[in-house]
C-alpha cells in the first residue's frame, strides 16, 4: 500500500502535476498551500507576488479536479522570521542571499515538513525538478533531473537523511515541456500560466526599495574605493549593490568597472575591473553532506557558485564540523558571500555549505 503524502500545491503547473503524477500512482494525497505573507503588508507597488490569494484558488481548483482534500496553512509570520528576516540581514552583512535555499530549508522542508504528521500524511512532495535515489545501504542521495534546464539540486542541497527520506520529487523523471503537456492534457486551468524568475516576495527585482520598506530603515551610503583604498566616489548603501554589478554604479571610468567587495564595517564598496572578480578559493559554513557523513581528505569534485552557473572541477576539504575549503581549478567570477556553494559528483549531490 502506498503511503500517504502531503503534496505542497503552489497554484502553478509545476506542484498540479506533481499532484496528479502521484495520484495516479496510488498515492493517498493531501494538497495543502502554504500562505508565506501577506502582500499589503510586505509588498511595495508590486502588481504580483507569490501567496497572491488567486495562487490558493487555482491551487484549489486542481485539488477538487483531482479529487484530494486541500487546505491552505498560514505560514506567514514563520516566512518572515526564517526567509526575509535572513535575506535583509544577509544584505545588511554585505553579502548576497539565496533566499530560495532558506525558504527550503526552513519551510517546505522544516515547518511543511513537520505538519506532514499532523495532517496525518507519512511523506512531503513538491515539484522540484531533482530526483531521490538510494545507494546501497539504504542512504538517500539527491540528484539532477532528468531536464538541467530546469534542475532544482542547487536550491535542495540542505536536504537532511530524515527529510530526503520521506521526500518525493515525481517531477525528476520529465522534462518542463512534458509536465506542461500533462496539465495541458488533463484540462488544469494553469497549464500555460508563465512561470516567475525572480525572487517570489520581489517580483520587481528592486531588492534596496524593498529592504528600505520591511525594515523602516535608512542605509548610510559611503566611499567607492579601488583596490589600494583610495576613494572613487559616492554610493547610496551597500544594499544597493552585488559582487560582479556593473550597471547602475553612477559613477563612470571610462572602461568597464565592476563591484568587486562590500564591507558593511567602513560602508566602502570596492569596483575593480573584471579580471579582479576572478579568484579560485573560497570557504563555506553551515554545511550539509548528503551522499557521505564526513569529508575526511581532500576530495576531487565538480561545484556550483550559483543557481545559473555550470559545476566545475574543485578540490574540496573539510576544515571543521560546519565548515569546508574549496579551491577550483579556474577562477571563477565574482564568488558572492551569502550564496550557495554545492557540491556534486556526477549528477549527485555531495552536499553544500554557505560562502563566507
Amino acid at each position: 500500500m502506498n503511503p500517504s503524502v502531503l503534496v505542497a500545491m503552489s497554484g502553478g503547473v509545476d506542484s498540479s502535476v506533481c499532484a496528479l503524477l502521484l495520484r495516479e500512482a496510488g498515492y493517498d494525497c493531501r494538497g495543502v498551500n502554504m500562505k508565506l505573507f501577506s502582500l499589503e503588508n510586505v509588498t511595495l507597488d508590486q502588481n504580483k507576488s507569490c501567496c497572491d490569494p488567486e495562487d490558493a484558488r487555482i491551487a484549489a481548483r486542481v485539488a477538487e479536479s483531482l479529487g484530494i482534500p486541500f487546505s491552505v496553512a498560514d505560514l506567514s509570520e514563520d516566512f518572515c522570521q526564517n526567509v526575509i528576516d535572513y535575506f535583509v540581514r544577509t544584505y545588511e552583512e554585505g553579502g548576497t542571499p539565496n533566499p530560495c535555499v532558506e525558504c527550503n530549508r526552513t519551510m517546505k522542508f522544516g515547518k511543511l515538513f513537520a505538519m506532514r504528521r499532523e495532517l496525518g500524511c507519512e511523506k512531503i512532495a513538491t515539484g522540484h525538478y531533482a530526483r531521490i535515489t538510494q545507494d546501497g545501504s539504504g542512504r538517500a542521495l539527491l540528484s539532477r533531473a532528468k531536464d538541467l534546464s530546469k534542475d532544482q539540486t542547487y536550491v535542495l542541497w540542505s536536504l537532511t537523511q530524515k527529510q530526503l527520506q520521506s521526500t518525493l520529487f515525481p517531477l525528476g523523471d520529465y522534462t518542463k515541456a512534458e509536465v506542461r503537456e500533462m496539465a495541458l492534457s488533463h484540462g488544469f486551468c494553469n497549464a500555460e500560466r508563465a512561470e516567475s524568475q525572480d525572487i517570489c516576495f520581489v517580483p520587481d527585482g528592486d531588492y534596496a526599495a524593498f529592504i528600505k520598506h520591511y525594515t523602516k530603515k535608512d542605509f548610510p551610503s559611503g566611499n567607492f574605493v579601488d583596490a589600494e583604498g583610495n576613494v572613487l566616489g559616492q554610493h547610496n548603501g551597500i544594499i544597493h549593490y552585488t559582487v560582479g554589478q556593473r550597471k547602475g554604479l553612477g559613477i563612470a571610468f571610462g572602461k568597464p568597472t565592476y563591484v568587486c567587495k562590500k564591507s558593511p564595517i567602513d560602508h566602502t564598496v570596492t569596483l575593480g575591473g573584471n579580471d579582479e572578480l576572478f579568484t579560485r578559493d573560497l570557504t563555506a559554513s553551515r554545511i550539509n553532506l548528503i551522499a557521505l557523513d564526513r569529508i575526511d581528505s581532500p576530495l576531487r569534485v565538480e561545484a556550483k557558485i550559483r543557481y545559473q552557473a555550470k559545476p566545475s572541477a574543485a578540490v574540496v576539504e573539510q576544515t571543521g564540523e560546519d565548515s569546508f575549503r574549496l579551491r577550483f581549478d579556474a577562477p571563477q567570477r565574482a564568488i558572492s558571500k551569502g550564496q550557495s556553494v554545492v557540491l556534486y559528483s556526477g549528477d549527485t549531490v555531495l552536499g553544500g555549505g554557505i560562502i563566507d
